[in-house]
């Protein structure tokens, strides 16, 4: 899905388009399964695709390229996020402010829990304890006990809030507050803000690097990029920090309770990069970003190491959203615009070929093998799927229909703790 908090111009128009668009039923390729003979009965691999015009989530076999399930779900469904640590999906209803959870074994929802006002994404913590979702007409950041599925604390943050992303250590949420050009930080385990930083116009997506140590920042008004310093040691912070441990060593201990931490949160740097820049791709190493500027046609590409934009290129009409291979070695862009996804080759610097799929393809997957790319065609109805494993001889295998306005897609595999028999 194109970020609800992006431009308005562009929301606008999705808006204006999507309340009667036929479905798409085109079969390119037919009748190709994925042969996987090493996989026991009981493995599943499954692609979970909110219809936001439908109240939807369509299931998607991800090696027979059908659905196998419609599931009803809240008002308006728009970010999904899979569970890593359990066989759970979990949806965010942004017209009925509530969160679906999905059993994946059983493809039902089995619990709605109740948020605050225009949720449109969720991101979900590393061991899987816990969920984060921004409320943008509530200004606030609703923290999920994914296990007990209630709301813990809803934590106030700045203007229109559009995404909370978890840094893979647990530790910090890092809000974008799209009306307040500013970040919040959240200390996870208090449950409060740590930080409040001023940084672009119009923040939208974010990417924590996956050491924990560095936010990036897209600012779709200023065109540019902002970097985020997570948890970093200031001079200052561990000055206060000495003069606490000394004061503890002297009064046996009692110092040590009021001393501040002695790390910061902090701006490292405003980076120009492409107009209205819209969605971060980070490579698994974390070493690159890649920036769709999707009003400028172009991809930027980030050194994060050194904070440095490497080089902007020209892409496809209107890129909305990418996703890098799990080798680090190739980039797919969905091009809103020209109804294509671009193949680009990170090791030669070089775009190897651009792809026709349905029309305005937004949200992206790959598979668990990577040899298959999905789609979201969100003007079409229906989810494209890529087959990838060569990239000059990538094509379209096939579209699968799915619902009205598909713009989110999550991935969960797993093997099923009953045998299919039993179930």
């Amino acid at each position: 899905m194109i970020l609800a908090l992006r431009p308005l111009q562009l929301l606008s128009y999705r808006q204006k388009s999507f309340f009667s668009i036929p479905v798409l039923v085109a079969l390119v390729a037919g009748g190709c399964t994925q042969k996987l003979p090493n996989y026991p009965p009981a493995y599943r691999e499954y692609a979970y695709v909110t219809n936001g015009k439908n109240n939807t989530v369509t299931v998607l076999d991800m090696r027979e390229y059908k659905p196998v399930a419609t599931i009803p779900v809240g008002n308006d469904p728009t970010g999904v996020a899979a569970n890593s640590q359990k066989n759970e999906v979990y949806v965010v209803n942004a017209g009925s402010n509530s969160l679906s959870v999905i059993d994946a074994e059983q493809n039902k929802v089995v619990a709605t829990i109740a948020l605050e006002h225009t949720p449109f994404f969720v991101d979900v913590s590393s061991d899987g304890t816990r969920g984060y979702v921004a409320n943008s007409h509530s200004n606030s950041v609703s923290i999920i006990d994914i296990p007990q599925r209630r709301v813990l604390r809803n934590v106030p943050v700045g203007k229109g809030p559009g995404e909370a992303r978890v840094s893979q250590d647990g530790k910090s949420i890092v809000v974008t507050e799209r009306l307040g050009d500013s970040v919040s930080v959240i200390d996870a385990k208090a449950m409060i803000v740590r930080s409040s930083i001023p940084i672009c116009k119009e923040p939208t997506d974010v990417q924590i690097l996956p050491d924990s140590g560095k936010a990036f920042v897209t600012c779709s008004g200023s065109g540019q990029v902002a970097v985020i310093g997570l948890n970093m040691s200031s001079p200052e912070a561990l000055g206060q920090q000495n003069a606490a441990q000394e004061g503890s060593r002297r009064s046996g201990g009692a110092a040590l309770k009021s001393a501040m931490p002695g790390t910061v949160d902090r701006l490292l740097s405003i980076l120009d990069v492409g107009s209205v820049p819209v969605h971060l791709a980070v490579k698994p190493d974390g070493g690159e970003i890649f920036v769709s500027n999707f009003g400028a046609n172009t991809m930027s590409e980030i050194i994060t190491g050194t904070n440095e934009v490497s080089s902007t290129y020209l892409i496809g009409a209107g890129p909305v959203r990418a996703i890098v291979s799990a080798d680090n070695s190739t980039l797919y862009v969905s091009n809103f615009n020209s109804d294509t996804v671009s193949v680009y080759d990170i090791d030669d610097g070089k775009l190897v070929i651009t792809v026709p799929v349905g029309r305005r393809p937004d949200a992206l997957a790959l598979s668990p093998n990577q040899n298959f790319l999905f789609v979201a065609d969100t003007a079409a109805g229906d989810v494209s799927v890529v087959r990838t494993a060569a990239k000059q001889g990538a094509v379209l295998l096939t579209i699968i229909p799915v619902g009205q306005l598909p713009n989110a897609i999550a991935v969960k595999a797993f093997v099923l703790r009953k045998p299919p028999a039993l179930q």
